[in-house]
């Protein structure tokens, strides 16, 4: 379970933040999910409220999910992610490895699977909140 592992990195990560600023308390933490991820929120946030230390106590944990957009290398059309126009074992690949995505997804336009991710991958710290 990947959620697992990136709360672990979400709260690792905001600790050493919180330490290099001097926090002595995290009151928020925004954490930004690209689609690409294909986490399940209820088990990230499970993690993320179980991991958590002392210095969370009363941390508010803020999720958005980036849409994922993608661009031809060889035609330049750009369009959005939809997990809906893929199969069940295909979304598996890209929800535990989403570097697959160039097997499994095409260009709409031209049929190349030559494109690039412009948004939505990775899990990232938009911010942090505390009290010195």
């Amino acid at each position: 379970m990947h959620e697992w592992a990136l709360a672990e990195a979400v709260i690792s990560t905001a600790s050493q933040i919180a330490e290099k600023e001097g926090l002595r308390a995290i009151s928020e933490v925004k954490i930004k999910v690209g689609e690409l991820q294909q986490l399940e929120l209820d088990i990230f946030e499970f993690a993320l409220s179980q991991l958590k230390t002392d210095i969370f106590k009363n941390v508010k944990f803020v999720i958005e999910t980036v849409k994922a957009e993608l661009k031809c290398r060889v035609c330049g059309y750009e369009w959005a992610f939809s997990r809906a126009r893929l199969s069940g074992d295909s979304a598996e690949a890209i929800h535990f490895v989403p570097e697959t995505i160039h097997a499994y997804i095409k260009c709409p336009k031209c049929g190349s699977p030559d494109f690039e991710v412009l948004k939505g991958r990775g899990v990232w710290l938009e911010s942090i909140r505390g009290v010195k």
